[in-house]
């Protein structure tokens, strides 16, 4: 794929997600990729300071945002896909494997209003979107998740949760329906790209010894320097390390109010009688 798309990240510390607004340079037809929705935890407040930001910017650039993609049911932050749609009238897109997702978290967080309208478009591997001049590739790569898809756009890959900045690693695979041979072959698929592909990152967290956040890097330099896929490390080394380490980590802090929001598309579960919405914890015995 031709052409390099205009790139704005945007970095929200409270949840070491990246957004992005991607823009074909030709015609200002633009993406919005991974947005968040403000959420306090501590009090059960919503904001869009977030995705205000990021809007604004689009306003400023001359922007026409004609989607918004989700790389995947983030278990991190709450989306702001749904918010944008309405504001901007942008269609919101996601990996099929949704709806494995979806088939597993609904009964558990009492997700009973699940609406095929939540998502505008549900990809399959390979297939194209349009983007002005550019147009934006669907690479499925399942792994993290079911629903984990990479958005190549010009020579950008906008990688979700796949794999981080090289000094820090890769995802877990410990969520349902991951598989770390899964994501080892999905990893090895991005970086069969050409070396100069440009990689964008969806979290950072700075790894030990680098004190600022970064977010971006390219093909070649994960082939070379990631810790845990790089350097020519085979399928089966590369499991082992995974499945160890995974099971060490703990839940994220988000994980039921994030996915209970994301399998809707970012939008908020209904009110009740008195106008009031509810997130469900599940309490495990």
């Amino acid at each position: 794929m031709a052409g390099a798309p205009d790139i704005t990240a945007f970095f929200d510390e409270a949840t070491n997600s990246v957004s992005y607004l991607v823009a074909d340079p030709a015609t200002r037809a633009a993406a919005i990729i991974d947005p968040v929705l403000d959420f306090d935890a501590a009090s059960g407040t919503i904001a869009t300071g977030s995705a205000d930001q990021i809007l604004a910017a689009a306003a400023e650039q001359g922007l026409t945002i004609h989607w918004v993609l989700e790389t995947h049911a983030h278990a991190d932050h709450l989306s702001a896909a749904s918010l944008i749609r309405e504001r901007t009238g942008a269609k919101v897109a996601v990996g099929a494997g949704i709806a494995e997702v979806q088939r597993v978290f609904a009964p558990l967080l009492s997700v009973d209003d699940l609406d095929a309208r939540d998502f505008d478009r549900l990809l399959e591997d390979g297939d194209r979107l349009p983007l002005g001049e550019l147009g934006i590739e669907v690479i499925a790569t399942p792994g993290h998740t079911p629903a984990c898809v990479t958005y190549r756009i010009g020579d950008a890959a906008f990688v979700g949760d796949t794999m981080f900045m090289p000094d820090y690693g890769t995802a877990r695979c410990d969520f349902p329906g991951g598989d770390a041979r899964q994501l080892y072959r999905s990893m090895r698929r991005i970086l069969s790209l050409p070396p100069a592909t440009r990689l964008f990152m969806c979290h950072d967290y700075k790894a030990p010894g680098r004190d600022e956040f970064a977010w971006e890097t390219s093909v070649a330099e994960q082939l070379q320097r990631n810790v845990h896929i790089g350097g020519g490390v085979d399928e089966d080394a590369y499991v082992a390390m995974r499945e160890a380490r995974d099971a060490t980590l703990k839940a994220p802090k988000l994980l039921y109010p994030a996915i209970q929001v994301n399998i809707r598309g970012g939008r908020l579960p209904p009110p009740d009688a008195q106008g009031r919405r509810y997130l469900m914890i599940p309490l495990t015995l």
